[in-house]
């Protein structure tokens, strides 16, 4: 006899325990445990059973997959330590294996329906909203308020020019800034393009803080301000002796540089750790910082410099030189962490072992690849985005500079 086949407290009783059984909700008051037993209550004795079998399968999934990352951060945890003492790594340091995969049984459509419909009736509450991310016009506002800030700006093709002069001068090449600026932008993007809004639509939604050409995060210019500021100043500096200048370019230069300075004593002040720079960058004088990437002087200097930044950590391990795809990789995952994907063991180790469970799965183009096989995935994408009139306009920028470079040699 199914469960319609009992009565009152009895059959109450029952719906309680499949409840139980499959876990349907982690936790409910006695409203949703009401609705609950009426949820159960009206599937038919095959819903039910169907219901039953599907969730507790997905039960078992969770667990397995949960334990999976569990293995993962223990691992990661053990690789931090074995580099601080400078151990090298083995296989044995890494999680060989990609994340379970669900093979269980699935809700036919019309018990899906239902469920779903349940859970929404679930919510009776209004759900509490996705608190929205700052935009580029929040932190051009933050700029102004703080600091009295507003970048100055040019055209795309006086800003690709002046960041391939600072990338040059850096000693970065074409190739390397050309395609990590085709991966990350699209081979379209503007200096002022926002992660997750498109450059020339502006349509979209913000999905992270990451700005311009090398989509630098908030936190990111907060420790290249703080790393290389007194490199900027002397930049700005320069740029103010030269006696081209009209009395209207230097007094912007002047105003410029009295505000930069500001904001490096602002970041010289916080210790020089990354969760303290992100957590500094979401405040109004860090958002106010941030906008650098935008203006037409400070901006080239800042993007390039991250870049180079990427290059010296490399050059300390020993890497003397990088592909796009290389650079782009670090720019990824982090320095370290991209190095460390570059060779054995960790270029034949899963993605999951370097990202964290929630940037895993975000981001789509990590997913079920090895270190390897991620930079090649990367390279991939750079060689379809480099044909792109951006990148093709960022190219030209290169070439004018190394052919101005040349015929002042002669």
């Amino acid at each position: 006899m199914g469960i319609h086949g009992l009565t009152g407290a009895l059959r109450a009783l029952a719906l309680s325990a499949v409840f139980a059984a499959v876990s349907l909700v982690a936790s409910v008051g006695p409203v949703g445990a009401a609705s609950t037993i009426d949820f159960l209550a009206a599937l038919s004795d095959s819903e039910l059973d169907e219901f039953r079998a599907w969730k507790e399968a997905r039960n078992v999934f969770s667990d397995r997959t949960d334990a999976y990352w569990d293995a993962v951060e223990a691992k990661r945890q053990t690789r931090r330590k074995k580099r601080t003492a400078k151990i090298p790594f083995d296989q044995s340091d890494y999680v060989m294996s990609l994340p379970p995969k669900y093979t269980g049984p699935t809700l036919s459509a019309a018990l899906a329906k239902k469920y779903y419909d349940f859970v929404e009736h679930q919510k009776t509450t209004e759900p509490a909203k996705e608190r929205e991310l700052a935009t580029v016009s929040d932190y051009l506002e933050a700029a102004k308020r703080v600091y009295g800030f507003t970048p100055e700006r040019v055209s795309e093709r006086e800003f690709k020019l002046r960041y391939a002069e600072e990338a040059h001068a850096l000693g970065l090449s074409k190739e390397q800034v050309v395609r990590v600026y085709a991966l990350e932008t699209g081979g379209n993007g503007t200096y002022d393009m926002q992660s997750g809004i498109h450059p020339i639509k502006k349509t979209g939604r913000a999905i992270s803080s990451a700005l311009g050409y090398a989509q630098l995060l908030d936190a990111n210019s907060i420790n290249e301000l703080a790393r290389s500021g007194e490199t900027f100043i002397s930049l700005i500096n320069q740029k103010l002796r030269d006696p081209a200048n009209s009395p209207a370019r230097t007094a912007a230069l002047k105003r410029k540089l009295a505000v930069l300075k500001r904001m490096y004593a602002n970041v010289k002040r916080l210790p020089f750790e990354w969760s303290v720079q992100q957590r500094y960058a979401k405040t109004d004088t860090g958002m106010g910082i941030h906008t650098l990437n935008i203006d037409a002087d400070i901006g080239p200097m800042l993007q390039a410099m991250k870049l180079r930044t990427l290059k010296d950590t490399a050059e300390k391990q020993g890497r003397r030189s990088l592909s796009g795809a290389e650079l782009e990789l670090m720019n990824l995952a982090g320095p370290t962490t991209g190095l460390e994907m570059m060779q054995e063991p960790g270029s034949s180790a899963p993605t999951t072992n370097f990202f964290a469970r929630r940037a895993y799965y975000v981001n789509k183009m990590v997913i079920g690849l090895t270190g390897a096989q991620l930079q090649l995935e990367l390279d991939r994408r750079m060689t379809q985005a480099i044909i792109r009139p951006g990148a093709q306009e960022f190219a030209e920028a290169f070439d004018s500079v190394y052919a101005r470079r040349s015929t002042a040699e002669r």
